[in-house]
Parts: structure tokens; sequence; C-alpha cells
């Protein structure tokens, strides 16, 4: 590519913002982050890399090889195909989730779809998960549930 060629295809990238492939690997990348209890700075000292780096990975600024995603893979316990689960077949919708999820989120507070990202909602989730009894965690589930109906 000549000199040209690639300043020019560099401004692009400018105006148009981050590619929304790798928004959503990014975003997929924070979940799973926050899902093992990892911070930015953590990851980044596992993987040889600043929290700086991990941050501009997340937000999608950066974008990741192969060889970054499979290290990540590996430090976060995930096939790399996870970085890519739920990718909206259009690449327009940067929020990085399915249809169904978004659909189950629309009843979320304000229209929050950025509920999956907040620390309350991890924090449920890992708390959920460590019940071991299924019968128990059916319990709690059916609780919130109706907890839920009644508003």
């Amino acid at each position: 590519m000549t000199p040209v060629l690639s300043a020019a295809k560099k401004s692009n990238r400018r105006v148009h913002g981050p590619d929304p492939v790798d928004v959503h690997v990014g975003a997929r990348l924070r979940l799973r982050r926050n899902l093992v209890g990892m911070s930015q700075e953590q990851l980044g000292k596992a993987s040889g890399l600043t929290f700086q780096q991990i941050q501009k990975y997340e937000r999608g600024t950066n974008r990741m090889g192969a060889s970054r995603l499979h290290q990540l893979g590996r430090l976060l316990n995930v096939p790399v195909s996870y970085f890519f689960d739920d990718m909206p077949p259009s690449g327009k919708d940067q929020q990085g989730l399915s249809d169904a999820t978004r659909g189950a989120l629309e009843g979320a507070p304000n229209g929050d779809n950025q509920i999956l990202q907040r620390r309350e909602t991890l924090e449920l989730i890992r708390a959920y998960y460590r019940i071991t009894d299924s019968k128990q965690r059916r319990k709690v589930y059916d609780l919130i549930k109706s907890m839920a109906s009644e508003e």
C-alpha cells in the first residue's frame, strides 16, 4: 500500500470511528474480564500489556490480532470464537447483543442496554452460579421473576 493510500485509510477510520467488529470483540473482552472478576490492570499484567492497551482493545479503538485473541482467550478461559458470539449480521449494531437478548433487556430501567456491563449485574450472576444446588438456584430464579412481575 502506498503511503498516500495508507494515510487516507487511517484518516477515513478516524472520521467513521472504530470498526463495529472491533467494538463487538472489545465488548465481549470486557464482559468476560468482568465476569471472571479481573481488573484491566490484572489482565494487562497477565498478558504483558498495560491497562491502557486493554482499555483500547475493550473500546475497539485498537484492533486485536489472532495471536492476541488467542492469548486473551486462554487467560480468560474461553475459545477465540467467544469474542465473536452474538455478532450482529449487519455489523451495524455495536451493542454486541443478539435480538433475543436485546428484546429481554427492553424492560430494563431507562431502556439501559448496557445492563450486562454493570458491576451489580455481574455480581448477581456470579452469586447466582455459586449456588450449587440446582433446586435452590431455581427457587432464587423464580423468586426474582415473581418480584419483578409485581412491579
